[in-house]
């Protein structure tokens, strides 16, 4: 058996509003209606890939003892039309800012994120979705150790 992961959203009698408790504890709201007052199911989706991806990238630049000052994930999907409404296409993108960023590194970083280690990218690989991810890499001013 896999490591077995929990959530559990309950309604909160009014519309299509839950409040969402993970098995770790955290808690989050949800609304079809995405606003301040709660993101949407795909947008959590979404937000999962980026999380995923981001934490594997992330280590493996530190790793590689890359400089890294600033990283951030940007993610987008187009969905479908028509019911259920499925990403079809979801685009990455990563920034990376730091000092003397090595290009190949950053590359391979993401690129062992993307095929081997995110399992949150790959189901998205698995069901058809084109995923496209591009980088960008910012020179930061060189910080004395």
């Amino acid at each position: 058996m896999g490591n077995e992961k929990t959530a559990k959203v309950v309604w909160s009698g009014s519309d299509l509003q839950f409040h969402g408790t993970l098995g770790s504890g955290y808690e989050f709201d949800l609304n079809s209606n995405a606003g301040p007052g709660g993101g949407s199911p795909m947008e959590f989706l979404l937000a999962g890939v980026a999380g995923c991806t981001a934490m594997d990238v992330i280590s493996i630049l530190q790793k590689m003892r890359q400089k890294v000052h600033d990283f951030s994930v940007e993610i987008s999907g187009v969905r479908a039309d028509d019911h259920p409404k499925v990403y079809t296409e979801v685009d990455i993108t990563y920034v990376v800012r730091g000092e003397n960023l090595k290009e190949e590194n950053v590359a391979r970083a993401i690129e062992l994120s993307e095929d081997i280690y995110c399992s949150a990218s790959q189901m998205f690989r698995r069901s058809g979705t084109t995923v496209t991810s591009s980088y960008r890499i910012e020179e930061t001013a060189v910080t004395a150790d």
